[in-house]
């Protein structure tokens, strides 16, 4: 597997949000809850409609799924961006089964696979200028990158993300000694 790194620049991950969304509100919905979730892609392509909607077909406030990789239960809210690209894209799909993935592939009642999902990312990022390496754990890595930014602990997304160690995290999300060494240069109290 390729090492890939996070979209750092918000206005990128903005303009990857239309360029998605302008071709495929699947691949939109995809990126949107990725993003905003920290799942890995196995996850997230195992998704059904029935782990998304509640039985009057309204999205709903948390999801829970049981991990691939871990075998452990997670469960998170979802946010506000994630609910409404769902509902966009739901409404688009039309009629759907509670059983079936909720992202199909356009040949019928499966999900779409991973290599799928790498070319949508990748094409989107080509698009808007992205010259680092894109995959599908981008998104995890840009989750992770935009909470510790964000100031959030970095205990707090080393336990989000199922990591052993803090300094495992930093080093996934792509901070680097010079990011570390600024803070000892720019401090200065």
């Amino acid at each position: 597997m390729e090492f890939v790194e996070p979209i750092r620049d918000k206005r990128k991950i903005e303009a990857m949000k239309l360029v998605l969304r302008g071709s495929n509100l699947r691949d939109y919905c995809l990126f949107v809850l990725g993003i905003n979730s920290g799942l890995r892609v196995s996850d997230l392509l195992r998704l059904t409609i029935e782990d998304v909607l509640n039985e009057k077909g309204k999205v709903l406030d948390r999801i829970t799924i049981r991990e691939k990789k871990t075998g452990k239960t997670k469960t998170f809210p979802i946010s506000s961006n994630s609910k409404k690209a769902i509902e966009e894209y739901l409404q688009k799909r039309g009629s759907y089964l509670r059983s079936e993935p909720l992202f199909i592939s356009r040949k019928g009642n499966t999900a779409i696979q991973r290599v799928q999902a790498w070319k949508a990312l990748n094409n989107a990022a080509k698009a808007v200028g992205i010259k680092d390496r894109i995959g599908t754990h981008t998104l995890r890595k840009t989750f992770a990158y935009h909470a510790y930014k964000q100031g959030k602990d970095i205990t707090l997304i080393q336990k989000l993300l199922n990591h052993s160690a803090p300094s495992v995290t930093l080093r996934y999300i792509g901070i680097t000694q010079d990011e570390m060494d600024d803070v000892y240069l720019t401090l200065n109290l």
